[in-house]
């Protein structure tokens, strides 16, 4: 056991030092430590615990997140928030979920890209996933937070830049079954579930589905318009993630 963990351990550690994505890397710190020391987490005594904590996080998520109904007032506070967003998580469930998404798949498009321009693609991008989501729900009070959106467009840009990068999947309703499956299967099949679970969607609390599907599409047509007429990096990675419906 001690030498299968070492191995793993010397594997990731060739892998980071082969593949550097500082950008990648440094968001997923910088969203758990914001994460961490926030309210959401229930970590910090400073916010108590109880009501007071339950009043401290609705505080947070109302100042930080995007409110549909304020973003269009001209507000410049409220004009920053799908900033914001972008590094704020309800739970430690969305948190993880949605790191582990851009873990995957965020190392490779950095590579891709470069990682001056990777930065300004994930903020521009994540910026019009959420606003899109606002403008298509202009009257809603519901506040919005996550990477997702932004996490999205870096799975549209890894289908365009990578198509046959062998994807390893878990399929709930095949029973977690590893499976190995090529980008162009297993993205547009995620996408389908995107889309199926948006037109069932409410205006309550929930997974902002419309917010993926803008991200991914503004992502895929970047890398489209960006690497059109250009030879394709073959992806000689294997990479990793869950059948599940939200990055």
């Amino acid at each position: 056991m001690i030498g299968n963990g070492r191995d793993a351990i010397g594997k990731v550690t060739a892998f980071l030092r082969g593949h550097p994505a500082p950008v990648t890397y440094g968001i997923i710190a910088v969203c758990c430590a914001v994460f961490v020391v926030s309210p959401a987490s229930g970590l910090n005594p400073a916010y108590g615990t109880g009501d007071g904590l339950l009043a401290a996080q609705s505080a947070y998520f109302e100042r930080w997140g995007v409110i549909p109904a304020e973003l269009f007032t001209g507000s410049p506070r409220a004009a920053l928030t799908p900033l914001t967003a972008l590094f704020v998580h309800g739970s430690w469930l969305h948190l993880l979920g949605n790191m582990l998404f851009l873990y995957v798949f965020g190392a490779m498009v950095e590579e891709r890209m470069g990682h001056v321009q990777y930065a300004l693609f994930y903020l521009t991008s994540g910026y019009l996933a959420l606003l899109g989501y606002a403008a298509a729900h202009a009257d809603s009070d519901q506040t919005l937070v996550g990477a997702s959106g932004a996490i999205s467009a870096v799975l549209g840009a890894f289908l365009y830049l990578f198509p046959e990068a062998r994807v390893t999947s878990l399929f709930p309703f095949l029973f977690f079954l590893p499976l190995r499956f090529p980008a162009w299967v297993v993205l547009p099949f995620w996408v389908a579930l995107q889309w199926a679970a948006a037109g069932q969607a409410s205006q309550g609390p929930g997974v902002a589905y419309l917010a993926h599907l803008v991200g991914f599409s503004v992502g895929f047509l970047y890398a489209w318009v960006r690497y059109r007429g250009r030879a394709r990096v073959k992806a000689t990675h294997t990479t990793a993630t869950e059948g599940d419906s939200q990055p």
